[in-house]
Parts: C-alpha cells; structure tokens; sequence
C-alpha cells in the first residue's frame, strides 16, 4: 500500500522521514511526521506537505508561493525550486512531528518561528548552499588529479 492509498483509508499517516531534504527540522532516520489527508482548501504558504511527484515518488517539501493554480515547493535543505505542483497532487498536510522523541506540533510558537525563518532566509540559503556545492565540486576534481 502506497501513502496516497494509506491516507485515503486512514485519513492520517505518521512516517518516518527517510531523505535529507527537510534538514534541519527532520532529520534521516531519526524524526517522523504526521500528515493529515488534504481537504478541499488551498494550501497556505508555509505548509509542508506530502505530494506525488511522478511517475510514483513520494515527497515531502515546504509551500514557498501559492499561486492562482499551482504552487512553488522546496525543501527547508534544497537549492531547486519546483514549480507547477497542483492541488491534486498534494496528498496531505503535516501537522506534528517527532524530534528526539518529542512531540511538537505546527502550531507551536517555535515551529512558527522556524518556518518564518525558512521563509525568509530562502535567497541567502540558496545562495550559500549553491556555493558550498560548488566549492565541494572543485576540491574534488582538484584531489582526483593528485
């Protein structure tokens, strides 16, 4: 059984989270989340939510723009933005997760805190990141020549 059969069954889906996309509030392996299946509302910005990415991958990354029919989606850990996500392809929407064994849940004041600050740091993160992979690359190919 796949998420989008499990969370049309059950309504709810607690995982855990298995990728390094939404570092640092989960982490690989050690953290879960709750995602709540998507009503007929519109996401917000600032929602993370699990969608389906075709053909059949499964992900779960942060609404950084709504627009009129679509949404542009990140991960608190990526460089790449995605575009042209629809309302049918989101499946569902987290509403807590687990870190170190704790349960905190979205409407926290220090998960509101932390998701204004993803939100706004987004061009200075990118920038730094796509440095850092670029610095990464070119250490490489200069220690593949030794």
């Amino acid at each position: 059984m796949n998420f989008e059969e499990y969370l049309s069954q059950n309504g709810r889906l607690t995982y855990s989270n298995v990728g390094t996309s939404m570092l640092p509030l989960l982490r690989r392996g050690k953290d879960a989340f709750t995602v709540v299946k998507k009503g007929p509302e519109r996401c917000k910005k600032g929602d993370v939510v699990l969608y389906k990415r075709p053909p059949k991958q499964f992900v779960l990354h942060r609404i950084v723009e709504v627009r009129k029919d679509d949404y542009v989606i990140l991960g608190d850990n990526c460089v790449r933005k995605e575009y042209g996500i629809k309302d049918e392809d989101i499946l569902g929407i987290m509403t807590e997760y687990s870190r170190a064994g704790k349960l905190k849940k979205i409407t926290d004041s220090s998960y509101k805190t932390y998701t204004w600050w993803i939100l706004h740091t987004i061009p200075v993160r990118t920038f730094v990141k796509r440095i850092l992979l670029l610095l990464r690359r070119i250490a490489k190919r200069i220690l593949k020549r030794k």
